[in-house]
């Protein structure tokens, strides 16, 4: 089992590159057939999503629209504030089918806030795609419609996901070891 320091944490590996690389195409390809005409605006959340959206978007069949969104809703390094902050917002969504690309879905306060803000702003419909879906911890009713993994609650970094700003270039998941 692979293991990396960041910071003052150690990790071990938990979802390998592979293992990452395989589902994405599994997804894709079940984007392809829940999109055969006109693409949705795909909206990556910035900064978490950005190396899961890049992969997820060359292995498409389609040619999407990509606009970015940040949000922020940390109060620090491992926990969030429940509270979100639009850093980045979309225009001009009106009567357009949006897919929200997140690199992981906890709570669901993000995507709720996601969902109702983009309907305000006139979509058409809102769905996401996660690479990581930590089920336990879902308060809402309607999850992501699209996901990679299933994952316990704990705190994970990797491929996009960081722990104090570092850890987002490593190709694996990693969970923070016991």
């Amino acid at each position: 089992m692979k293991e990396v320091r960041v910071h003052d944490k150690n990790f071990v590996e938990i979802i390998t590159q592979e293992e990452i690389f395989a589902r994405i195409a599994d997804l894709a390809g079940r984007l392809n057939r829940d999109y055969p005409g006109d693409p949705p605006i795909l909206v990556p959340i910035l900064n978490g999503a950005f190396m899961f959206a890049a992969d997820l978007l060359r292995a498409l069949a389609f040619d999407p629209e990509v606009r970015f969104m940040r949000l922020s809703s940390y109060g620090d390094e491992m926990s969030s504030s429940g509270k979100i902050k639009n850093l980045l917002d979309l225009q001009d969504i009106d009567g357009r089918e949006v897919l929200i690309i997140e690199d992981i879905v906890d709570t669901g306060n993000t995507l709720h806030w996601l969902r109702e803000h983009l309907s305000a702003k006139g979509a058409q419909s809102v769905k996401m795609a996660a690479l990581l879906f930590k089920h336990e911890m879902f308060e809402y009713e309607a999850p992501p419609e699209y996901y990679c993994f299933r994952i316990p609650t704990e705190f994970v970094i990797g491929y996009g996901l960081d722990y104090a700003e570092r850890g987002r270039s490593l190709k694996s998941i990693y969970k923070l070891k016991d």
